[in-house]
């Protein structure tokens, strides 16, 4: 099994894991996903309305993400919106209630317990505007020109080629359409063993690029208007040479 393949099936069983057990990310006391636990997780990454939260289907929300996309751009109503490694559908439904009726929401998942989940919260929530397909980001199952906005949380990190993710949001986005990311990113030099660890993958940490190296491969894909919302440090993984940072990022199709 080649490198990338590996990865992409550590990421599969590391996240039908969690869709399996039921568990948030922050529930066993250890590190699973995005951040050293839940204290930091919800207090740095998140950035979501408690309120908002507390409307959605419960276990809709697992813990996994680094930041609130929808908080880096204002949705319309009608929007077709894609979300990237959705997940249990958080952000999904989130959107769906912000683009109306008249919208719609896609999740896209690679990850069946995943899907199988986020399809019983639609059903729990009454969400008609919303739909979860599977599939990779690096080879999307849409039609060019289809979506006015890309969201994702976290999850572009997992991804290999990450250049191959861009070419495709601006692919399946609509000219003038835009994205707005919560990721992970680094300042510095990570070591070496953290990097070639497949299980640092599935925690959202060894795939990772430094900051400024990511900005620059979003922009060759051909993407204007490239920008940080936000850029945090985690504390744990902070050193004179390497500091681990969640991102907000944005960018529009040319």
């Amino acid at each position: 099994m080649d490198t990338n393949k590996q990865i992409k099936e550590t990421v599969k069983q590391h996240y039908g894991e969690i869709a399996r057990s039921g568990a948030s990310c922050c529930s066993t006391g250890e590190t699973s996903c995005c951040g050293p636990d839940c204290g930091d997780i919800t207090n740095l990454a998140h950035g979501y309305d408690l309120k908002e939260l507390a409307a959605l289907p419960e276990g809709a929300d697992l813990g996994l993400g680094c930041g609130n996309p929808l908080a880096l751009v204002e949705i319309q109503k009608g929007w077709k919106v894609l979300d990237l490694g959705s997940g249990a559908g958080i952000d999904v439904f989130m959107a769906a209630k912000r683009v109306g009726e008249t919208g719609h929401v896609t999740g896209l998942d690679m990850t069946d317990e995943m899907l199988d989940k986020a399809r019983a919260n639609a059903e729990t929530g009454g969400f008609k505007n919303v739909s979860f397909v599977k599939g990779e980001i690096e080879t999307m199952p849409f039609e060019d020109n289809t979506f006015d906005l890309v969201i994702s949380n976290c999850v572009i990190n997992l991804v290999p080629d990450k250049a191959q993710a861009y070419r495709e949001i601006r692919r399946v986005l609509k000219p003038g359409g835009r994205f707005a990311i919560a990721d992970m990113a680094i300042r510095g030099d990570m070591p070496t063993d953290v990097r070639k660890s497949a299980e640092a993958w599935a925690g959202c940490v060894a795939g990772a690029l430094e900051l400024e190296g990511y900005l620059k491969t979003i922009r060759e894909v051909g993407f204007s208007n490239v920008d940080t919302k936000f850029v945090n440090e985690y504390d744990f993984a902070r050193s004179d040479e390497f500091a681990l940072l969640s991102v907000g990022l944005v960018g529009t199709k040319i």
